[in-house]
């Protein structure tokens, strides 16, 4: 995702159902998903019958059902689609990998696919060489055909080829939990889709499945297992580095697959809810004044990144519905913090606008004040909500349940491993902040608590990764490494900039390159200072278990829109800025390049603007 892109993340019927003739399912209603109790087996497949059940849709390959499994001799990304959409379930398989052409080939159980195996989905893959540090891995298979991998992690041994392996994957809601041969290796966050089925996916391998079973779970709470590491909350996006609470910030906090990411929300003067955390503007934008005092015009032309950097100038001030738009293409769950005094019209507000973005599964609901939760749980009973403590109450636990939240997200004053087991003997999770030191990680996970509030994400993920709790076996010292400020193939705006910055586990050193050229991590370039057309943005990290890199490559461009916002911003009568437009209008680049030579008279602004029609004219 590049800075400019930050600017600008129906179920089976009967019917359908009724087309599983030789798999065992549970009678479903004609409701859009499935309605199993927990605990009820929705699916079971053993393919003893020698053919590929009714149902269960090749979109690629050559599938086939050969001594009593499933099997694909694949070529690139084959797949194949079954079942029903489910919110809660476990998806079980017996896999083998029957040849490979090479042990970084994989296959995958798809987790929430369209039933025509199109894009986009998520899966959970593995490779015949599971034990490198992308052994296993939560992939998103993007609408634009690309791939964003936010989180691997090796398997305890090989799958090799020829060998049965059990795998197992838990889907509760936005949260995925992958087993290896009864070992949890890997959790994260994935995105769902109102519709979407269960698949299988293989990649230049011939795979063959067996006994396939789906069981319906319950709804997934907010309470860790004793084995597993506290989930990461990116404390106002990737704010170690980047402007809080600018859509760069959080979408880059996502990008590194933190689990949560917080955002914090006033309402403005004429009731539009953006992200700010101070009731004033005044310490991250160039402006000043009381939020609620101002007009959403007034925000609109402030600039909120200067103050972090000037490379940040111009990040703009975003509404809260831009950023409900901007996890649309990403996942994570947004942990919004409603900044209080709110009204109960304006807490209602925020909410219509999640619904209306479809976000209702991927919010929790938080706030300082008990009258806004108070305000979400009678307006929006389905919205998780937690309640933020300056520090321990005496009663923690009645608090919470005074608003009906499940989870309790105090300050670490006061916090102890007693209060934790209280509050989750209650059922209510403990997230403390603002917590961004190892050996504070450290204390706190000793603790028990399910999540740490952070403004180094990007370490705190790193850490956890570092650590063996996920995996039995110490886990392979190799180092990853992944760019998360710029994606491969992306197009750039001449406007825009280009952040330096990676997520890396096992790294003791890290250096970034822009065509070959050193660059500091942290710096936000503008695509002005570049030439047009590609570039290639590289990192290497080098640890001890040896180096990792990972690839960027991206193209400065422009377009006759941004082209023509420009143009709008220079001081022109409007005449002359008329003439010029339409001639961009109708591509007449001639004239478009005549007008500006002749109306612009700043030697600097005519030049880039020159510039780019040429560009333009060129393409």
């Amino acid at each position: 995702m590049t800075p400019s892109s930050f600017r600008t993340l129906a179920a089976a019927s009967a019917g359908a159902l009724a087309l599983f003739a030789s798999t065992v399912i549970v009678p479903l209603s004609d409701a859009p998903s499935a309605t199993a109790a927990p605990g009820d087996v929705v699916l079971s497949e053993d393919f003893n019958d020698g053919q590929i059940p009714a149902g269960w849709t090749p979109i690629d390959g050559q599938w086939r059902v050969e001594n009593g499994r499933l099997v694909v001799t694949a070529g690139s990304i084959d797949r194949l689609t079954f079942g029903p959409h489910l919110e809660n379930y476990r998806l079980e398989a017996t896999v083998r990998f029957e040849a490979v052409a090479n042990p970084g080939r994989w296959t995958a159980l798809a987790l929430d696919i369209g039933a025509d195996g199109s894009s986009p989905w998520w899966q959970a893959a593995m490779r015949s060489g599971t034990t490198a540090a992308n052994g296993i891995e939560l992939a998103h298979r993007t609408a634009a055909d690309a791939w964003n991998v936010p989180y691997t992690a090796p398997a305890p041994h090989d799958a090799s080829v020829g060998r049965d392996v059990r795998v197992a994957v838990e889907v509760q809601g936005t949260k995925a939990t992958w087993y290896f041969d009864g070992h949890r290796v890997l959790s994260g966050q994935i995105r769902r889709s109102a519709d979407g089925v269960l698949g299988l996916t293989a990649d230049n391998a011939t795979v063959s499945f067996d006994d396939i079973t789906v069981t319906e779970l319950e709804p997934a709470d907010y309470i860790l297992d004793p084995d597993e590491l506290p989930v990461t909350v990116a404390h106002r996006g990737y704010s170690g580095i980047l402007p809080e609470n600018t859509l760069l910030s959080e979408v880059a906090a996502m990008k590194t697959g933190a689990e949560y990411f917080e955002v914090d929300v006033h309402t403005t003067a004429d009731g539009v809810p953006v992200l700010m955390h101070d009731q004033t503007v005044d310490r991250t934008t160039d402006g000043s004044g009381d939020v609620a005092r101002l007009f959403h015009s007034v925000l609109m032309g402030l600039d909120a990144g200067s103050w972090k950097d000037p490379v940040f100038a111009d990040e703009p001030v975003p509404t809260f519905e831009q950023m409900l738009e901007a996890m649309k293409g990403n996942s994570g769950t947004m942990m919004l913090e409603i900044k209080g005094p709110e009204t109960r019209e304006e807490v209602e507000r925020m909410i219509d606008l999640i619904r209306e973005a479809g976000m209702e599964r991927r919010v929790v609901i938080e706030s300082f004040s008990l009258d806004a939760v108070r305000y979400a749980q009678e307006y929006a009973p389905e919205i998780p909500r937690g309640v933020l403590r300056g520090a321990v109450d005496a009663d923690p636990v009645a608090v919470a349940q005074s608003v009906g939240a499940t989870m309790y997200n105090p300050s670490t004053n006061g916090l102890t491993a007693a209060v934790v087991d209280r509050l989750h003997e209650a059922g209510i999770a403990v997230l403390p902040y603002t917590v961004n030191s190892p050996a504070q990680w450290a204390a706190l996970t000793e603790m028990g608590v399910d999540g740490i509030v952070t403004d180094r994400a990007g370490a705190f993920i790193g850490w956890k990764e570092a650590q063996s709790s996920l995996v039995g076996p110490e886990p392979s010292p190799e180092p990853t490494v992944d760019l998360v400020g710029v994606e491969n193939g992306s197009e750039i705006d001449r406007a825009g900039h280009i952040v330096i910055a990676a997520s890396r586990t096992d790294a003791r050193s890290v250096s970034f390159t822009l065509d070959s050229r050193p660059v500091d991590e942290g710096a936000a370039l503008q695509a002005a200072d570049l030439s047009w057309g590609e570039h290639v943005l590289q990192v290497t990290v080098t640890g001890p278990g040896g180096t990792a890199s990972d690839e960027a490559r991206f193209s400065v461009v422009t377009s006759v829109e941004a082209l023509s916002d420009r143009i709008v911003a220079v001081d022109l009568p409007a005449g002359q800025q008329r003439q010029i437009l339409n001639a961009l209008d109708e591509g007449d680049y001639t004239r478009a390049k005549a007008g500006v030579e002749r109306f612009v008279s700043d030697a600097g602004t005519r030049d880039d603007l020159i510039e780019e029609i040429d560009f333009l004219a060129g393409q």
